[in-house]
């Protein structure tokens, strides 16, 4: 039996994980109760007792909970864009190389792509393989997204009755963020 918890299970993301494991008959799902769900030590507690751990979470309460983790046994899969360019971590996406592969077999930690960044990198990385796009060649890309992304809240004040009219027409949002130390990214948005 491998035991399993979904640091986030109430967001968007960890409610699909339950609901393809919890009727699975080699997991065991750890709960955590809800009122405790952001409290650190009933959270490492859960963390190092799991075989597996997914992390659903914002980025600082994903590395947080890594943090929590330590040095345990388990095999923590981030949902976040925590990790994603970190040494150590595995990029999920094994589709790219038998390398891709091979990392996320083996690894005790794997950064999970995000559904925009693996439409553009499905796209690139066979061309930057095989030595058709320069790696260096300024590229943007614009994707547009649904509002189940923006967890509970955000669901909610969508699918209200009482919503604005500017929420049936597709928006921009989060320009406020900093989260490239791309310099050339950075040369790009200003």
């Amino acid at each position: 039996m491998v035991r399993v918890f979904i640091d986030g299970e109430a967001g968007t993301t960890g409610l699909g994980i339950r609901q393809r494991l919890e009727h699975h008959p080699a997991v065991e799902l750890l709960r955590i109760d809800g009122a405790a769900r952001k409290d650190p030590e009933a959270r490492r507690s859960l963390l190092r007792e799991a075989d597996i751990v997914f992390l659903c979470l914002p980025d600082e309460a994903a590395r947080e909970a890594v943090q929590l983790a330590g040095d345990g046994g388990a095999r923590i899969l981030d949902a976040s864009t925590a990790h994603r360019t970190l040494p150590g971590w595995a990029y999920g996406f094994a589709e790219l190389s038998a390398a891709h592969r091979q990392a996320i077999a083996e690894g005790r930690r794997v950064a999970v792509p995000g559904c925009h960044a693996s439409g553009m990198i499905a796209l690139l990385y066979p061309l930057l393989r095989a030595g058709l796009l320069d790696g260096e060649a300024a590229l943007c890309f614009t994707s547009v997204t649904g509002y189940t992304g923006g967890g509970r809240r955000m669901i909610a004040e969508y699918e209200g009755g009482e919503r604005p009219a500017g929420h049936d027409a597709p928006r921009q949002y989060g320009l406020g963020r900093a989260t490239s130390t791309c310099p050339r990214c950075a040369r790009s948005a200003a």
